[in-house]
């Protein structure tokens, strides 16, 4: 208890100089959640060590589908590989492997202070104090060959990041007061996924499913950077999001997915506009664009996808520009022992614009846990035009190769109630186009520490076969 305590105080020191304590609340709400799901694991299950429950024990699968392991869930109806851990508290409702009713939270926080241009190469870097976070709440009711879902959430960074998000060099995408948000992460909505689903099995080996969120997440791309193994421990949204997984927050989406075995087909119709600059309301749903992806699990280790989305005009400064995206991504996860594992991806992105360019990103990312140490790393190529990063002085509307390479470590301090603190920091290393180095600098160097609060990873010792 001395440590939570000293926890609570390194957190208040550390916001001090700022008005907003919630950063405070989200650590108070994440540890009463942690306590009341550890209560309740402990009476119902009946184990005398809940950290070391199996997915055997727990009999848990797929929230949409009840011949897959719940490892293989990933962000709306994506996958992810079957070896997957899970950082989440659980309730169960029933014995009975037929007839059997969870309630699930995930959740991630990070009390933070980046800085975007240490050496000061430049103007264009920041510096910010604040909390990048997230949470999900997950409700399924499994009966015989049906499932029925209900899949929720939620961010507070209206709130921890303000309008304008935080400082990250080079990324763009949004806009805040009617200006492009450019070397700025825009904060993500309150609501960012309310979503039901129903799949009907037919088989062990088919299934269909059908998802309607409002907001959700259409099929198209790899799955958001937030639910990632590979980046769950990189505060920092990729330079690529809105190349790769921009579309995780749509208001409006239907979805319809088919699986046999190892390969999934979907076919999604969404609204195409992102979410505008209120954070707290519900945008009009036009379902004016439609997606489809190929999902296919080889085996438990990987994940494979192929998408293509054909978004009607994405950004409210350009109403008169579509995009075709097109996405391609592999995941790759290892258990290694016991609460240590190694997880990388590698994510292709285009946006092209009908009669216009091709804009291309590539990211790999890895995360090697060694509990309780974590070494990630992260890196990017992408092209930006100046039109995207706002230099707007470039009449001719140049295109920039962009690459990145951030390497962090953490580890974790201590675990309590199924819940990890852990000690974090990372660096980035910028190398801009040589024509953008007048603007940036040679080699803008980005530098960030924080305290990261999430679920522990539970259940994920099973080792299961592919379907």
């Amino acid at each position: 208890m001395a440590r939570e305590l000293l926890f609570i105080l390194i957190s208040f020191i550390f916001f001090s100089k700022k008005k907003n304590k919630i950063p405070l609340l989200l650590f108070s709400f994440f540890l009463q959640a942690s306590i009341v799901f550890a209560q309740h694991d402990t009476h119902h299950m009946q184990m005398k060590d809940t950290m070391k429950m199996s997915m055997d024990s727990m009999n848990m699968t797929s929230v949409f589908s009840n011949h897959l392991p719940m490892n293989r869930d990933g962000s709306g109806t994506s996958w992810q590989p079957d070896q997957s851990p899970m950082m989440m508290y659980l309730k169960i409702l029933g014995k009975d492997s037929s007839k059997m009713t969870s309630l699930i939270f995930h959740g991630n926080i990070f009390l933070r202070y980046t800085s975007q241009d240490i050496t000061k190469q430049s103007k264009r870097g920041g510096e910010k104090f604040d909390a990048p976070n997230w949470f999900m709440i997950v409700f399924s009711h499994k009966q015989h060959k049906n499932v029925f879902s209900f899949l929720s959430m939620f961010s507070l960074e209206q709130i921890t990041e303000s309008g304008s998000g935080y400082p990250l060099l080079f990324q763009s995408g949004e806009t805040y007061n009617n200006i492009p948000l450019v070397d700025k992460q825009h904060p993500h909505d309150l609501f960012t996924e309310l979503a039901i689903n129903y799949t009907h099995s037919f088989t062990k080996n088919s299934d269909i499913n059908v998802y309607f969120g409002y907001p959700g997440e259409p099929a198209l791309g790899s799955g958001v950077f937030m639910h990632r193994l590979s980046a769950i421990n990189n505060p920092d949204a990729p330079l690529g999001h809105h190349w790769q997984d921009a579309t995780h927050i749509t208001f409006g989406v239907g979805t319809i997915g088919f699986r046999y075995k190892k390969m999934k087909a979907e076919g999604s119709i969404f609204t195409g506009r992102e979410p505008d600059e209120n954070r707290y309301n519900f945008d009009k749903p036009t379902f004016d664009s439609y997606s489809y992806r190929i999902s296919a699990n080889p085996n438990s280790s990987f994940s494979l996808q192929f998408s293509q989305g054909f978004i009607k005009s994405p950004e409210v400064l350009n109403p008169n520009e579509s995009v075709i995206r097109s996405t391609a991504s592999i995941i790759h996860t290892k258990l290694l022992k016991r609460d240590e594992f190694i997880a990388s991806c590698l994510v292709f992105g285009q946006n092209h614009v009908p009669k216009g360019k091709r804009l291309t990103s590539i990211l790999l990312e890895s995360n090697l846990k060694l509990a309780p140490l974590t070494i990630y790393a992260r890196y990017e190529f992408i092209q930006k035009d100046g039109e995207e990063l706002n230099l707007l002085q470039l009449t001719s509307n140049p295109t920039f190769n962009i690459q990145a390479f951030t390497l962090g470590f953490n580890k974790i301090l201590f675990t309590r109630f199924k819940t990890d603190l852990s000690l974090g920091i990372q660096g980035t290393i910028n190398f801009p186009d040589t024509n953008l180095k007048t603007f940036y600098g040679n080699n803008p160097f980005s530098a960030e520490i924080y305290l990261r609060i999430a679920p522990s990873a539970v259940g994920h010792h099973r080792k299961y076969k592919s379907n």
